[in-house]
């Protein structure tokens, strides 16, 4: 039986830019390790590997938000130019839900970061979409009191 969500790793390229992402989000590094060796490979089915792995936490949330990074330093991680496309199979996007849309989209537009949608209503949220690291699409979503 499923308890709760436990987290989402994002393989990156460029590690620094995608932990700022998520501490304009609110993340905050909680661990980080280099993952490599026979159990990973065999693991991850990835031979060779070696990977920074950084956890990210959101404080004070019950259950634990953590979202994982994942940057190879053996192999190159394979490109998908299809990765911000939601019309494609698999892994779609995340969404976080937040307090104040309006004034997170401030927060997010004042450094830089590509919102890709504008504001929409659906199923009782205001939504957003946003490009997060490595072009992986980020939703970002208030209820509606």
């Amino acid at each position: 039986m499923l308890k709760h969500f436990d987290h989402v790793t994002i393989a990156v390229r460029d590690l620094s830019a995608a932990k700022e992402f998520f501490a304009l989000l609110g993340f905050e590094e909680d661990q980080s390790v280099v993952i490599s060796g026979e159990r990973f490979a065999e693991y991850m089915d990835v031979p060779g590997i070696e990977a920074d792995h950084v956890t990210l936490v959101f404080p004070g949330t019950m259950p634990r938000l953590e979202v994982q990074l994942l940057h190879y330093r053996k192999p190159h991680a394979l490109e998908n130019p299809l990765i911000g496309r939601l019309d494609k199979l698999g892994f779609n996007h995340i969404c976080f839900a937040v307090e104040d849309i309006d004034a997170m989209i401030e927060h997010l537009k004042a450094h830089g970061v590509e919102v890709r949608s504008e504001l929409t209503t659906f199923h009782d949220r205001h939504l957003y979409f946003l490009t997060g690291p490595e072009g992986v699409t980020v939703e970002l979503a208030q209820w509606e009191s």
